[in-house]
């Protein structure tokens, strides 16, 4: 599905958002099923999720939207962007679409709104109920993150608004490659088609805003880390094992630190499994078999048999 018929499939909705203002916000929700929610990463969009919608949209009833300041979404300049208002914003729609249970496939950026929206669960402050969790490649604990080095400095206050406006096609082209897989190279025209969703609205002018959420992961890394490694529900990493920034030593750290997260390893594969891969996402996810054996947690005796 190319951009524009992702576009033509969904609709901007109006959504308010308790600590700040109403935003447009684009959506898309179609299947069948349970509902699935799909929280996207940095600094691309919902059409990530393109490539694995048709599968998964088969067996799920499938929320996916662009976070503000993203995609097709209002990108208000000077926003004081948060990954706590990204968790607002997923509460938001979960609640304009009358959603009570669903599970929750988190990339990146949005993996890091799926960890907040863990700690609200664990404190009793969740109004859905989330079923099942999938992590797809992410810095989930801070002091393993390799950010790029351009991230780096367009989070700086000074200098990412000056180095906002000379970024390019060329530039963002190549600092997305260098996470994706050489087996599984994007082509030049998906490329250039997420740098213009990108700079759709003024979105480059918003990246260093962005990316304050490299020091809310420092800020909150109690919180988060913590959240992940206490929940009781079904979480399993569906993991790029060759991504250069979050892939092998995220994946080992979590099976230390989370020994009952279940982990996928997609090898050869880097930082976009869904853009890389999308029929191994899909299958992991349960897109195409029994989408909720899952979501059955108990471990095993060794033998591949449950306990019970």
């Amino acid at each position: 599905m190319d951009y524009e018929d992702w576009l033509a499939s969904g609709e901007r909705v109006s959504v308010e958002l308790p600590a700040s203002d109403t935003f447009n916000i684009f959506c898309r929700v179609a299947g069948v099923g349970p509902w699935l929610t799909l929280l996207h990463g940095f600094p691309t969009s919902s059409w990530d999720w393109a490539p694995v919608a048709p599968a998964l949209e088969r067996r799920f009833r499938v929320l996916a939207f662009d976070f503000l300041g993203f995609g097709d979404s209002d990108k208000p300049p000077r926003h004081s962007y948060s990954i706590f208002e990204q968790a607002d914003l997923v509460e938001a729609l979960w609640s304009r679409f009358a959603i009570e249970k669903s599970a929750i496939v988190g990339h990146d950026y949005g993996a890091t709104v799926a960890q907040e929206l863990l700690a609200r669960r664990e404190e009793g402050g969740l109004s859905v109920e989330v079923s099942a969790l999938f992590l797809l490649n992410s810095g989930l604990y801070v002091s393993l993150a390799r950010p790029l080095l351009v991230q780096r400095l367009l989070a700086q206050p000074v200098m990412g608004p000056l180095l906002a406006r000379a970024v390019t096609e060329r530039t963002f082209a190549r600092s997305l490659s260098s996470v994706i897989s050489p087996a599984h190279a994007l082509s030049r025209e998906d490329l250039r088609t997420h740098w213009e969703v990108v700079r759709r609205g003024g979105g480059v002018a918003a990246t260093p805003r962005l990316l304050r959420y490299m020091d809310e992961r420092a800020e909150n890394a109690g919180r988060w880390e913590g959240a992940l490694e206490r929940a009781d529900l079904p979480i399993h990493l569906v993991w790029g094992m060759a991504d250069p920034r979050s892939g092998v030593h995220i994946a080992e750290h979590v099976r230390r630190r989370a020994p009952r997260v279940r982990v996928v390893e997609l090898q050869d594969v880097g930082h976009y499994p869904h853009l890389e891969v999308p029929e191994a996402v899909a299958d992991a996810i349960g897109g195409e078999a029994e989408p909720l054996a899952l979501y059955d947690h108990r471990p095993t005796d060794g033998s591949g048999e449950k306990k019970r």
